[in-house]
């Protein structure tokens, strides 16, 4: 049976905690005294308001929550977090529509980085620190944020750690689930810390260096300018972002492991990483000799088509979206690339979506081990990874969630296809917003936005964002008759 009273009372909590980040972007607002500052008032007594009522609501809920509440809880954050965060781009006239703010909130908390934005540097600076600001909440989790500062779910915090989690395989740095969410937002706050820091040794002002720190690390790819990465101009500040992108893209529990704990081997032990690197390093070099061999329209020095390379292809896979040059003008070879890093994605355990680079090295073994137990029927070959065997649950669970994130992408490539978008656009906006990529490939490529899309189809790619980041199953399930059944 669903725990309706720990439900309310989580989502309250959670609520009141938005309404605090709003106050922080009033703030902001209140440094450069612009048109945004009413806008974040208003919305943040709604918050207040809703989420106290809901914690008085829930207040005498037993202390329990089950798998089921788990998924509701997390399900319901995510989308009532972004009704709560489009408010101050409608109240402020920003983004009147109501299908664009929904869309261009649902993008950012999901840090996936598509916006309907033509006038960028329009928006007070309150507003644009908010949209920064829902990509870093974002990048690693709204509930798994509130478990690192505020751990009051008690027994829930395993079910809600679960039920948004991302990746396969979910490994905890401590036996509270609390503990280890603050370990692993150290280690988040330290890299976009340290990549501020680089920012403005960079040249760039206090207030552009967080704003692209915090969607950098969250792999988001919200920019304080229309044409991104581009508008500095600096290629220390490219080489800073494509970094700190990657950094983004690895294991943060690894990444825990080697620099608080010191065990630095365990990056070049990690199989994910060393699959992840070499495709990277191999995807960079092939874009770099197209670009640098003259089959790109404009002559590029090896270090300008390395540079331009390198940055868009950490910005694909790690599903950031950053734009320093237009691909779509890149010769079409690059344009398969790029389609399937933007499939594959970064590490399980980062803040990137997509696939999953362990998902692909375990599909790869499952396929090598078949072709060897056709020569050697009897044999048994188990599956390694990190020197542990894969079980066969895993290895079911993997080739389900193949088939529903294809069965998904194909089912929207129609649905776009109907609205009137060209066939390849169909399958880039669908793959984009379901590996929470951002830029796709033709009208909506890195040169544009995503105004064009009908308000239907935005609400679509807003879905498509929310299960892929959530990795399907934890959304979907919502949808069946079997979750709502009292037993």
């Amino acid at each position: 049976m669903i725990n309706r009273l720990i439900i309310f009372r989580v989502m309250g909590s959670l609520i009141l905690i938005e309404a605090a980040l709003l106050l922080l972007s009033l703030g902001i607002g209140l440094i450069y005294q612009e048109y945004d500052i009413a806008a974040f008032l208003y919305t943040t007594v709604i918050a207040i308001i809703l989420g106290s009522t809901l914690w008085y609501a829930g207040r005498k809920a037993e202390n329990r929550m089950s798998r089921r509440d788990g998924y509701i809880v997390v399900a319901c954050a995510w989308t009532v977090f972004s009704l709560i965060g489009m408010l101050p781009y409608i109240i402020s006239g920003f983004i009147p529509n109501v299908a664009d703010a929904f869309f261009e909130t649902m993008s950012g908390f999901t840090a996936t980085g598509a916006t309907i934005l033509d006038n960028i540097e329009e928006g007070g600076h309150g507003l644009l620190f908010w949209r920064s600001l829902t990509q870093w909440l974002g990048g690693l989790g709204i509930v798994f944020f509130t478990l690192a500062v505020l751990p009051i779910f008690g027994l829930g915090e395993v079910k809600l750690f679960a039920a948004e989690s991302i990746g396969p395989t979910h490994e905890k740095l401590h036996p509270r689930i609390s503990s280890t969410a603050r370990r692993i937002w150290i280690v988040y706050l330290g890299l976009t810390l340290t990549c501020t820091g680089c920012l403005m040794l960079g040249g760039l002002d206090w207030y552009d260096a967080i704003c692209h720190s915090m969607t950098c690390t969250a792999t988001g790819g919200f920019s304080t300018y229309q044409d991104s990465i581009a508008h500095f101009q600096s290629p220390y500040v490219e080489y800073v972002i494509t970094f700190f992108m990657f950094a983004g893209s690895i294991n943060f529990t690894l990444t825990y492991h080697c620099f608080f704990q010191g065990h630095f081997n365990r990056f070049w032990k990690d199989m994910e990483l060393r699959w992840f690197t070499w495709i990277v390093i191999g995807a960079t070099i092939i874009c770099t000799f197209c670009l640098w061999s003259r089959m790109y329209h404009v002559e590029l020095s090896l270090e300008e088509s390395f540079r331009q390379a390198c940055f868009q292809v950490v910005s694909i896979v790690s599903t950031t979206g950053f734009a320093t040059a237009d691909y779509n003008m890149w010769p079409h070879v690059t344009w398969s690339v790029l389609a399937c890093l933007m499939f594959m994605g970064g590490c399980a355990g980062s803040t990137v979506g997509g696939f999953k680079a362990i998902r692909i090295v375990m599909l790869m073994k499952i396929a090598y081990n078949e072709f060897r137990h056709i020569l050697h029927p009897n044999a048994v070959i188990p599956i390694r990874i990190n020197e542990k065997v894969v079980d066969s649950g895993m290895r079911t669970t993997l080739c389900a969630f193949l088939f529903v994130y294809i069965l998904t992408a194909v089912v929207a490539t129609m649905l776009f296809s109907f609205m009137g978008l060209a066939f390849s656009e169909a399958i880039g906006v669908s793959l984009s917003s379901l590996s929470n990529v951002g830029p796709s490939f033709g009208r909506f490529g890195p040169a544009f936005s995503w105004a064009i899309l009908p308000d239907v189809g935005k609400y679509l790619a807003s879905f498509l964002m929310l299960i892929g980041r959530l990795e399907i199953f934890a959304v979907l399930l919502l949808f069946t008759p079997q979750f709502w059944k009292n037993r």
